[in-house]
């Protein structure tokens, strides 16, 4: 049996989405993150970097979202969820799958920490951490994150989805992080990215995911 060790408010939400899209059997292993936001240490106890998202399959472990993809893709050939193999949409999509964590991610990390330090600072220092995250913000991260939201934006002009005129597994593996820019940053000014995440939150595999999961503050259904 599939166990998926899941976090809320986590990128593990994805997996649940895609198993429940390929109608295949699993567990999930709820684990809810510390008052700092961390994993609990619990998940160590799985993989070394105590990281969710984690995929047990029997006695195999596989850690990394885009790992645990690849390997549930596996166990069912005939998914439907990439394009025709050799395709310029089949290679769009496969971009798109590793993407979605090795670029698009670290921007946005990086604009939640910059606004976590000011937080965590002594109050003496907050107005002095304050406008130096600040202008880090506008002079790196900002024009980075814009950068990549018109990537996303101008591969949605084609067909209202990331790798060709089909849902893929591609849009399972962007919806992170355009949740997450989405909740951050808003949307007012990008149409495409707005309707895709009505879209993809209106599948009956997503809403089965989020009763699987549980709360997740990314989902506006």
């Amino acid at each position: 049996m599939l166990k998926v060790h899941h976090l809320n408010n986590s990128r593990s939400q994805r997996v649940l989405w895609l198993l429940e899209e390929l109608g295949l059997d699993y567990e999930v292993v709820r684990y809810e993150r510390q008052a700092d936001m961390r994993a609990p240490d619990a998940l160590k106890a799985i993989h070394p970097l105590g990281k969710s998202p984690i995929l047990t399959d029997g006695e195999r472990t596989v850690a990394e979202t885009g790992a645990i993809v690849e390997y549930i893709l596996s166990l069912k050939p005939d998914h439907g969820m990439l394009p025709p193999e050799g395709s310029e949409d089949y290679w769009e999509a496969r971009h798109f799958l590793h993407y979605a964590e090795g670029s698009a991610m670290p921007p946005l990390f990086l604009k939640l920490v910059l606004g976590m330090i000011p937080d965590r600072a002594p109050f003496f220092a907050k107005p002095v951490l304050t406008a130096a995250m600040s202008k880090v913000d506008e002079m790196l991260v900002r024009p980075q994150i814009k950068l990549h939201l018109d990537h996303w934006e101008g591969a949605l002009a084609k067909s209202g989805w990331f790798a060709g005129p089909e849902f893929s597994v591609a849009d399972v593996m962007m919806s992170f992080p355009v949740e997450a820019a989405g909740e951050r940053l808003g949307y007012d000014n990008r149409p495409r990215l707005r309707d895709f995440l009505l879209r993809i939150h209106d599948r009956p595999a997503y809403r089965q995911a989020l009763k699987r999961g549980g709360p997740y503050a990314y989902a506006k259904v």
